[in-house]
Parts: structure tokens; C-alpha cells; sequence
């Protein structure tokens, strides 16, 4: 193998390398898939920068050119175009990688690129990926923060194409959902630091207790250091795969409690002994392991060049079963199991075109673009290949693609929960599967410890829930979540919580004091010795007795000419 980087380490990385390394180890070993074909590798560092990866992409659809860039570290040698390839471990350069990429065909595959912008197929025609896409954890996301009933939330991203297509897919999702975003702001680690500050000063100042943290981890790393010069409020992070699952976050004591979704935990058996298997006469065959070796054990290797003046010699006593860096933490193999998936799909793809179901034709030259038999070219993109494969890993774990080139959405709900010895650890605390139907996709499977160590779920609202009685009354240029309560005027009700109108009651009820129902009104009766009663029964008498009088008088003159003058039958009647 040819390994090309800079000269910056990132033992995380070099492990994604060499599970790389492994798994084509694991698969040339095989005699079920590719029995008879040897496969090679190249390994490329693209510095974490854009212009790099597309020089990088440029070498990898061309060949290499005599200069790789202006480091020592560089293999001089020129090779051939790949086949496939794997990565970019970061969505900014994975999309500059699969534009170059695409124009030759040429399948990427990536195992942390998360950017839904990649699901394009028109921008993006042979990228794929074994990590979900946002768009998925933007949604369960979303539907986590709507769970726990929080409608006052604070949004933080990368300032770049991953953060900002992440927070924008969240924000459209959340508004859906009813729920309100204080403040949305984005910083990238190489913008000024007066920028850094002032969105630290808005989380000290917001009112919102939850804060959801679309960053990549060096972003995240940086904000966390400037909130710590003065730390806020107790927070209730959300976070997502980039750190929520990196154990280097784990001394930000002020995230105890934080929740976010990450990539199923998993095992590969013999990763660890492969990654073990170095000793300094096999690093001095590689450029990229000899660095590794030298900056894992601050020392210089003899028989380097390239040896930094000062630095001691490396005698001989490094033990590599004693480092402590990310190299050989084979604990949480969540992203580096996606290598492994990775690698095994391109596998297949390439088992798919050359092999029949006994043997593989040796005599096929493969190219990215198309597969050339002997004296003809059959039409035959690896590309197209890898959106048929469907298969199950050594380790359990199901690979395919959708039409957009991106893997069902599979997500494990970490929660940050501080152990016996008082150190924070990760613990999965439930599930999210895109598989499931709708409405099922989240469950939970043990008890969350939030933020401060709590065991109820912490509050967050811009205002407190409007009790029956009252009604919602939106304050004035603020958003629909931020609202007054306004007691219901007399002879009105409502009887839900959040009512956005009072009503009246029917005429046979009225209200109670609480003004949250209606009550019957009650019918009375007067009693005989009741004071009205009896003053009543009098007149009622009196005037009873009046009446017969009159009558009697009317009856006894009937024949009179005044009593027959007033149609004495029309007075007897109304008498």
C-alpha cells in the first residue's frame, strides 16, 4: 500500500485506516467472496481541508502526480487510477471529493458523511454511504425534543455545508412540530474568536434550558472551552454522532445528562489484534505508521531522514499495548464499524460484476466506469452494482442502499451518566429505527440521568402551559411559543390547557369560580312559611277573593243594563 498524508495525526483516523487495512486483510483471506482476486489499497489524508480533498480526488481518478504537496512525509510513486473509494470522514470535503469523483464514475463510499445535501443523486451520481443521512437524525431528533415536551430550545452548528444543511433540515422539522428555536447561530474553528464569544454570550443569556449542537467535534471542542471561562445556566444538551459519542468530550463535566443519537455500538473480532500487531520494524515500511509511531511515543526512529533534531531516538522498549489515545479504543466501535461495512459493500459490488457462483474471471479488467472483457466493454458501472448489494457483515450488522445511495436509518439514544467512581460514561438509553412504522420508530429502554444528575425531565418553555380558566394571548414580536395567560372574562370558560378562546356557557348552566366548566343552575323553590311565601299566599288569596266578589255582583245585576252593556259573558270569562 501507498499512504500519502500531512503532518497533522489524528489516531482516531489512523484506526479508520487501518479497520480499513483489516477488513481488506479479512475479505483477500475469504473463500467465498472474490475466491481468487487479491485486493489493494491506497490510503490518502485530505488535512481536513477542501482544497486538499480535491487535489486528493483528482489523483485518485488520474493517478498520482509526482508531488503530492510540500510536506517530506509524501510518497514520490505514481500509480493508477482506483476503483472505488472510501471516505471522507467529514461531509465538507466528501462533497468536494464526490463532485470530482462522479465526473469519472468513480463509486465513493463514505463511512461519516452525514450531509443530506449527499442524497442528490443529480449532484452526486456514485456516492453512497453505510452512516445514515441527516435527514433522518434531523427527524428523530426532532421527535425526541417533541417526546419530552420541550417547545424553548437553542440551536448551535458548524459554519459549514455539514452543520448549516443539518440545522436547516432540523428547523423546517421542529417548526412542524410546533416547537420554537431562541436562537440559531453557526461558528466554524477558524473564524475569529469574537464570534466564538459572542454566541458563548448568547447561551449564558438564553432563557431556553436545552441547546441542540449540530457540530463537527472540533467546533464543538471549541465551544465548550469558551463556556467553560464562565460556564451558563445548567444545560440540557442534544448531541449528535460527531462528539456525543467521542470520549474525549467526556471531561466537559458541564454536559453530564447530555442525550444524542449515534451509530450502533458494535465488535468486530480481531480489529484490536490487528490495530496491536505494530512493532517498529513494520512501521518503518510506511510513511503514515512511522508518524504514528513517532507521535504516539515522542521519539524519532533511526533509520528516518526525516528526524526531528532534539528529539530523543526511539531505543527499542515503545510498547504499544500501553498507549492511551484513540488509537486503541476499540470500546465504542460505532464510526469504525461503518468502515467495515464500507469495505465489505464495495466487496460485493466488485464480487457482483466478476464472479459467477463458483469462480471469478481473473481475466476481467475492472475500471470504475465500466468492466472490460477481453475484447469488448459490457456496460457494467461498479457504481450500479453497489445499489444492488444486500448482505449481513461477520459481525451481524445488515448492509444495503437505498435509491439515493444512503443505508436505513439506525440510531442508538446515548445519554452521558456518571458512574460509581464518579467519572461520566455512555450509556444507551433507547432506539431509533426508520424501519419501524410510523409513530414506533423511538423507544426507550432504560432511565435517563439529565442534566445536574435529575431524574425528571428538565423544563423548557418560553412560557409556562395556560391552565383551564385562561386563554393564550401571543405577546407581541416573539414567537407563537411565548404567549400570556388571560383569564376569561365573566361568563366565560375554557376547559383545556393552551386555549386560544374562551366560550359561553349554554343559558340552562353557568360558570364555576374557576371558570374551567359549566355548571347547571339550580332551580329553587319558595317555602309555605318563608316570609315571601306567605306575603305571596296573601295576595294570591286576597286577590282570588276579590274576583269571586266582583263576580257574585256581576251575577247577581246580570240583567242590569250596565252589566249587559259590557258583554257580561266575555267579563264572566276573563273573571
Amino acid at each position: 500500500p501507498t499512504f500519502l498524508f500531512s503532518d497533522s495525526m489524528d489516531f482516531r483516523e489512523v484506526r479508520f485506516a487501518r479497520a480499513m487495512e483489516f477488513t481488506i486483510h479479512e475479505i483477500n483471506n475469504r473463500t467465498d467472496l472474490l475466491p481468487g482476486i487479491t485486493l489493494g489499497y491506497q490510503i490518502y489524508d485530505s488535512c481536513s481541508t477542501v482544497p486538499m480533498a480535491i487535489k486528493v480526488a483528482f489523483q485518485l481518478a488520474n493517478g498520482l502526480e509526482t508531488d503530492f504537496n510540500n510536506t517530506n512525509f509524501c510518497s514520490k510513486s505514481a500509480v493508477a487510477a482506483v476503483t472505488a473509494v472510501i471516505g471522507d470522514s467529514a461531509s465538507t470535503q466528501s462533497i468536494s471529493i464526490a463532485r470530482v469523483l462522479g465526473l469519472f464514475g468513480i463509486p465513493q463510499v463514505s463511512h461519516y458523511a452525514t450531509c443530506s445535501c449527499l442524497s442528490d443523486k443529480l449532484q452526486y451520481p456514485t456516492f453512497f454511504r453505510t452512516i445514515p443521512s441527516d435527514q433522518h437524525q434531523a427527524a428523530a431528533l426532532a421527535r425526541l425534543v417533541k417526546h419530552f415536551g420541550w417547545t424553548w430550545i437553542g440551536a448551535v452548528c458548524s459554519d459549514t455545508d455539514y452543520g448549516n444543511y443539518r440545522m436547516a433540515s432540523f428547523l423546517k422539522t421542529v417548526q412542524a412540530e410546533g416547537i420554537c428555536v431562541e436562537y440559531s447561530e453557526a461558528y466554524y474553528r477558524l473564524q475569529p474568536r469574537s464570534k466564538l464569544e459572542r454566541i458563548a454570550n448568547v447561551i449564558r443569556s438564553s432563557t431556553a434550558r436545552v441547546i441542540v449542537a449540530f457540530m463537527a467535534a472540533g467546533d464543538m471542542r471549541l465551544l465548550l472551552e469558551e463556556l467553560s471561562r464562565q460556564p451558563p445556566p445548567p444545560l440540557q444538551w442534544i448531541g449528535i454522532e460527531a462528539w456525543i459519542t467521542d470520549p474525549d468530550f467526556l471531561r466537559y463535566n458541564m454536559c453530564a445528562g447530555a442525550i444524542g443519537f449515534g451509530v450502533p455500538r458494535s465488535v468486530i473480532p480481531g480489529l484490536r489484534e490487528f490495530l496491536l500487531d505494530l512493532t517498529p520494524a513494520k512501521v518503518l515500511e510506511s510513511s503514515l505508521f512511522t508518524e504514528f509511531w513517532e507521535n504516539s511515543f515522542s521519539c524519532s526512529l533511526k533509520r528516518r531522514p526525516e528526524n526531528t533534531e532534539g528529539a530523543r531516538e526511539c531505543d527499542g522498549s515503545e510498547d504499544i499495548h500501553t498507549l492511551q489515545n484513540a488509537y486503541l479504543d476499540t470500546s465504542q466501535l460505532r464510526i469504525t464499524n461503518m468502515v467495515y461495512k464500507a469495505t465489505y459493500a464495495i466487496a460485493h459490488a466488485i464480487h457482483g460484476l466478476i464472479c459467477n457462483e463458483t469462480k471469478c474471471d481473473k481475466h476481467i479488467q475492472i475500471l470504475p466506469w465500466q468492466v472490460q472483457r477481453k475484447a469488448f466493454f459490457d456496460k457494467a458501472p461498479i457504481f450500479e452494482q453497489l445499489k444492488k448489494v444486500n448482505f449481513t457483515t461477520n459481525n451481524g450488522f445488515q448492509v444495503s442502499f437505498d435509491s439515493n445511495g444512503d443505508p436505513p436509518a439506525v440510531y442508538e439514544l446515548i445519554n452521558w451518566q456518571f458512574k460509581n467512581d464518579g467519572a461520566l460514561d455512555f450509556v444507551t438509553v433507547g432506539q431509533y429505527d426508520s424501519l419501524r412504522p410510523r409513530g414506533q420508530e423511538f423507544r426507550m429502554s432504560k432511565n435517563i440521568s439529565w442534566v445536574g444528575g435529575q431524574t425528571e425531565v428538565p423544563v423548557s418553555v418560553c412560557s409556562e402551559t395556560c391552565p383551564p380558566g385562561t386563554r393564550k394571548a401571543v405577546q407581541k414580536r416573539r414567537p407563537v411559543c411565548c404567549y400570556d395567560c388571560i383569564t376569561c372574562a365573566e361568563g366565560e370558560i375554557s376547559n383545556h390547557t393552551d386555549s386560544l378562546d374562551c366560550f359561553y356557557c349554554l343559558p340552562e348552566f353557568w360558570p364555576n369560580t374557576k371558570q374551567d366548566r359549566c355548571l347547571p343552575k339550580p332551580v329553587e323553590f319558595l317555602s309555605w312559611d318563608e316570609t315571601l311565601g306567605i306575603i305571596l299566599t296573601v295576595f294570591s288569596i286576597a286577590g282570588a277573593f276579590t274576583a269571586v266578589c266582583v263576580a257574585a255582583v256581576f251575577y247577581k245585576h246580570r240583567a242590569s243594563p250596565i252589566v249587559r252593556a259590557n258583554n257580561s259573558e266575555l267579563s264572566f270569562l276573563l273573571l
